[in-house]
């Protein structure tokens, strides 16, 4: 299976929510900034991988994780993949789409549109991560429900 974790941006809550699934990430608490910080791809997606899926790693079921920035094209973009297992003949319950937008708050708008959009990352790198650790529950909670539809009965 392939879980996909997609937002606008495709390097904050996506990519904390792929660290999660992955078990890189506690689930019992909420990280620290320099844990949130170093997390490979958190706040340095360049447009080069926009709307490209980026693997992450293999989960404790075998599944494949990825993220993927979908800028604002949320139904064009995951149509599309979601086209994709007819087309290679595959079963369309092998791809799980997860949008990790809603959990995005203004603090991580403001610094992660400050840090990547007008490359004031001294500035926004520390808001966004703040950001992040004020909503680490909410994406807790989207892994959690992802990892209970997959995992092996």
């Amino acid at each position: 299976m392939h879980v996909i974790y997609h937002d606008v941006g495709g390097s904050h809550s996506s990519v904390v929510a792929t660290y999660i699934h992955l078990n890189r990430l506690p689930t019992d608490r909420i990280p620290t900034t320099e844990e949130i910080l170093k997390i490979p791809m958190f706040d340095k997606l360049t447009s080069k991988y926009i709307g490209r899926l980026i693997f992450h790693g293999v989960d404790e079921f075998g599944n494949r994780v990825y993220t993927l920035s979908r800028l604002y094209h949320k139904h064009p973009v995951t149509n599309a993949i979601r086209s994709i297992p007819s087309m290679i003949n595959m079963d369309q319950s092998e791809i799980i789409l997860v949008d990790t937008s809603p959990t995005v708050n203004f603090l991580m708008k403001l610094g992660g549109g400050s840090s990547r959009k007008f490359r004031m990352v001294r500035f926004g790198r520390p808001i966004v991560a703040y950001g992040t650790m004020k909503i680490y529950g909410d994406i807790v909670d989207i892994v959690n429900k992802v990892k209970l539809k997959i995992a092996p009965s």
